[in-house]
């Protein structure tokens, strides 16, 4: 699969720490791998991000992405999921 991050996911990207930019690029190595992996938590969302999916980063952080074709998504931000989902 093709991935693409959104300007808005690469902004919030850069303001994470080193440890937690390394545990997103494996999660992401993963997500390539098998977008479906369970350690993932791959999941619908709904309200404002209808017709998106989130991954978990890590037991707070999500990056939450939107399939564009059966071979192409787009990753359109990451956070804590207090902030992304309130």
């Amino acid at each position: 699969m093709k991935i693409r991050f959104h300007k808005d996911f690469e902004k919030r990207y850069e303001k994470l720490t080193e440890k937690e930019q390394e545990k997103t690029r494996g999660r992401i190595g993963l997500f390539l791998e098998n977008p479906f992996d369970l350690r993932l938590n791959n999941h619908p969302l709904k309200g404002k991000y209808t017709d998106y999916r989130s991954i978990n980063i890590t037991g707070d952080i999500r990056a939450v992405y939107k399939l564009i074709s059966e071979k192409e998504c787009i990753f359109v931000i990451i956070g804590r999921h207090g902030n992304l989902y309130s």
